[in-house]
């Protein structure tokens, strides 16, 4: 699909509006609990930190393992019937399950309520198919700088708000997020439009291409596309050392409560925005989506090194504009992505490329949170309690090596009917 077929300037502005709140609204809802959730968990544990670093990696593992059995249905639900009712479903449910999690009083019912949240998250998936049915190929780094800047602003203000909300009662955020995302789901209703037309839709419903592990082998169709997706694997492995650990890290090695997590995560939130609004644009301009995606996890190799070494939480804070950087890998992997395809396909890669990030979410809160437990209890060899930031920039400098030979831009879109053929 050529830009002469994209939806007019105007039309196409109003549309990235719409996806940047829902996303926004989403992150919102998401953000707030971040603070509450470990503290939440280690309630049910007698305050043990060592025993809740290791249930706090069981539910992001189990959260992530669900997503990846979900997403590549959800990537082909949203191909086949549109992106606008995969999203109002997303929404719908991400809100009657915080209700779940804000009555839940037992471990067992908290980790139900996750599950479901995890079956329910498809806004994420659909909202990168949704950018890149309406922006052509030379503007979608920043278009998905936008996606990022929404995560930013969500983490600018939810988990500060959830962090003082959380000092009322670890509850209340619970019922604030539900509120937002019905609220979400209100907004898609009456506001969001389809960004598929029926002439651009799949045929059918095909199975073999929600099966998690057939949407994988949909990548081995597109080499580059392939190897860029190892990159997303592993960066996003490295990524959920923040919703693993962060929150316990903090209270465990500098003593920081529910409103010093809330304002580091604010700054957090504030570079994404300046990083994903400002920068990405610019630099994917400057340099090209290749540079800056190597530029960008340079960076958060970097950044991760600072975290692990600070014994002391200013130092800490010296690493967060280094490591902010790594947000213009994202929208440069995208767009280096969506090149290789065509929109009959974008909602299946997007489905699949968000179930390699679910089963990095599967492995990574189990390595980062097990290795925060581990390296804090009495059986360490060495007390060591920045080892997960320490893996986490391993895994980045591996995915540097990958990006540096799969980081190409293709000569040509590939045909649709090659695409259909080789299906």
């Amino acid at each position: 699909m050529t830009s002469a077929s994209a939806p007019a300037p105007g039309a196409r502005r109003a549309a990235l509006v719409f996806i940047f709140i829902t996303v926004l609204i989403d992150v919102l809802s998401f953000g707030l609990i971040i603070p509450v959730l470990p503290h939440l968990i280690e309630r049910f544990v007698d305050g043990s930190t060592e025993r809740a670093a290791y249930w706090v990696g069981l539910f992001g593992a189990v959260y992530a393992l669900v997503q990846f059995v979900c997403s590549p249905i959800q990537g082909s639900l949203s191909d086949r019937f549109g992106r606008r009712p995969v999203i109002l479903l997303s929404c719908l449910g991400l809100g009657l399950d915080f209700i779940l999690l804000a009555v839940a009083n037992t471990l067992p019912l908290l980790l139900i309520g996750r599950i479901i949240s995890g079956m329910t998250s498809a806004s994420f998936t659909t909202a990168n198919a949704y950018i890149a049915d309406i922006t052509p190929p030379e503007q979608r780094a920043k278009s998905f700088g936008m996606i990022g800047a929404a995560f930013g602003v969500g983490f600018v203000i939810g988990p500060l708000i959830g962090a003082y909300l959380g000092e009322i009662d670890l509850r209340l955020p619970f019922w604030f997020s539900a509120g937002l995302a019905l609220l979400n789901f209100c907004y898609g209703l009456f506001v969001l439009p389809e960004s598929l037309p029926p002439e651009r839709r799949s045929a059918r419903f095909d199975w073999s291409h929600a099966n998690p592990l057939g949407s994988l082998k949909l990548l081995r169709r597109y080499p580059q596309v392939f190897g860029l997706a190892a990159v997303v694997f592993i960066a996003n492995m490295a990524h959920y050392v923040y919703p693993s650990i962060f929150v316990l890290f903090a209270s465990y090695q500098y003593h920081w409560g529910l409103r010093e997590v809330g304002w580091v995560m604010m700054a957090v939130g504030v570079f994404n925005i300046i990083v994903n609004v400002l920068l990405i644009g610019r630099v994917v301009a400057l340099i090209g989506e290749r540079r800056t995606l190597l530029v960008g996890l340079s960076c958060g190799a970097i950044g991760f090194v600072i975290y692990g070494l600070s014994e002391v939480g200013w130092y800490f804070l010296l690493g967060l504009p280094i490591s902010a950087l790594w947000a213009m890998a994202g929208p440069a992997t995208q767009a280096l992505i969506t090149r290789q395809v065509g929109p009959e396909v974008q909602g299946r890669i997007q489905g699949s490329l968000m179930s390699l990030i679910s089963l990095a979410g599967v492995l990574g809160p189990a390595t980062f949170a097990g290795s925060f437990g581990y390296f804090i209890g009495n059986s360490a060899p060495i007390h060591l309690p920045g080892a997960p930031w320490f893996i986490a920039s391993g895994l980045l400098c591996l995915g540097l090596l990958i990006a540096w030979r799969y980081a190409r831009a293709p000569a040509a879109l590939p045909a649709a009917n090659e695409a259909e053929a080789a299906a």
